[in-house]
């Protein structure tokens, strides 16, 4: 009894949590050091310069617009998507360094944009931009 006694007398020990503390800030650096940033993919999309003028840039590419209901217009001309191929084909024979610039609306359809897309490379443009309207 007498030794039950002491023992409250004394106090209960506690534990020291300084040296885990310790530890979880060494592994947390360990881990901030270690870890590999990873670069996230995604399309890179050139935008025309400021200083360039809208009007020779409309001379000098192919531009693609494709309007809300998916209707697609080259040279303020509607296309059918299975003609997009052939004029861009006759456009890039006319001007061999003009590259091809979609410019698809924000309600269109990615499917589009995309055929759109591969059209112009099998036309054998690889040069091919997405601008915002």
């Amino acid at each position: 009894m007498r030794r039950i006694i002491n023992r409250q007398e004394q106090g209960e020990e506690e534990i020291d949590l300084t040296p885990m503390l310790d530890v979880v800030f060494i592994m947390l650096i360990f881990f901030i050091v270690t870890a590999t940033f990873v670069k996230e993919i995604g399309i890179d999309v050139n935008s025309p310069d400021n200083n360039q003028n809208v009007k020779d840039a409309d001379k000098q590419s192919i531009v693609v617009q494709i309007s809300n209901r998916d209707r697609i217009r080259i040279r303020g001309r509607n296309v059918d998507l299975r003609q997009v191929r052939a004029n861009i084909e006759r456009l890039h024979a006319e001007n061999p360094e003009a590259p091809v610039v979609v410019q698809p609306h924000p309600d269109s359809t990615t499917e589009t944009m995309v055929k759109v897309m591969d059209a112009a490379r099998q036309a054998g443009v690889y040069n091919v931009s997405i601008a915002a309207t």
